[in-house]
């Protein structure tokens, strides 16, 4: 309004203001026209510095994922006494499941030819239990392992305790207990829902189902696979078998010269010939924490 009276000195009353008022309407626009230009530059500005920011950080990121060093591979062999501490019987216990059956009986070819209702009550028993059961201390520190290494388990073991404890990479080498198969082509492998396999339930072939487990007397097709891995490994880890269940036993003969060996189990056993190997005499829920956080300490 000043600069209206300033524009137009000398004009009086009425007819001087209203013959002020397009140039201060005009002055108006030109002001809101400058702000709207001045917004539009702030907003633009604004945008490129974003812009740049989430470019900036993808840059580090990427860099930083390039520079990271590769985790080291830990491969972990495992054997029936981690599932003893669950409560799973093993036929090496002096009390176990097993000794109340002759193994020739329930565990091999034969025996499914002789007597198909025993073997099938056989595993179904077993079968049961593992549905009673939960994972231990030693599966849950080889989960917590995962974070710092890529953590590869062998496991002799036919239960899913690793899996259900969290583990990521799990290799079965004696098949999987929760799993059937066909009785004549063994690449006709089902999940069993529950816990009973009857006689009478049959593949899409028409066959009897049987136990998807590697018998006595059967070849373990897994053990190519199971070396190769071994031979792969940055740090070895044995937990809870005694060595003695080829070919299985054998896994330990593949891992590369200077590779850190460590065995976890509470028996007398002569381990002497493995080079490197570092016996820790425990059971397998404690040596396996201690171990762990040892070598997540020494990642860090």
């Amino acid at each position: 309004m000043v600069d209206c009276i300033i524009h137009n000195e000398g004009l009086q009353g009425y007819d001087g203001i209203r013959q002020s008022y397009p140039i201060c309407r005009k002055k108006t626009n030109r002001i809101r026209y400058l702000l709207f230009l001045l917004k539009g530059f702030v907003l633009y500005y604004l945008s490129c510095l974003i812009i740049r920011l989430v470019l900036w950080r993808r840059f580090v990121v990427k860099h930083k994922k390039k520079s990271k060093m590769p985790e080291k591979r830990v491969v972990v062999l495992t054997g029936a006494g981690v599932s003893a501490e669950s409560g799973i019987k093993t036929f090496r216990d002096s009390g176990g499941l097993w000794e109340d059956y002759d193994i020739m009986d329930v565990a091999t070819p034969e025996a499914w030819e002789r007597n198909q209702e025993l073997v099938l009550d056989f595993y179904n028993q077993r079968r049961k239990q593992l549905y009673e059961v939960e994972p231990n201390d030693a599966h849950y520190a080889l989960v917590d392992l995962e974070k710092d290494f890529d953590v590869q388990i062998i496991t002799q073991n036919v239960d899913d305790l690793h899996e259900r404890a969290g583990s990521s990479n799990v290799m079965h080498l004696h098949g999987e207990l929760k799993k059937v198969r066909s009785s004549v082509d063994e690449r006709l492998v089902y999940d069993l829902d529950g816990w009973e396999l009857k006689p009478g339930d049959r593949c899409e072939k028409g066959a009897q189902l049987r136990p998807h487990i590697v018998w006595f007397g059967e070849p373990v097709d897994m053990i190519p696979a199971a070396a190769e891995l071994s031979n792969s490994a940055d740090i070895y880890v044995i937990i809870g078998t005694s060595l003695n269940v080829y070919p299985a036993a054998g896994l330990v003969s593949y891992v590369r010269p200077g590779t850190p060996i460590y065995l976890i189990d509470p028996g007398e056993l002569s381990v002497g010939h493995i080079p490197g190997l570092t016996f820790i005499r425990e059971k397998a829920g404690t040596g396996t924490k201690k171990l762990v956080s040892e070598l997540k300490k020494d990642h860090t």
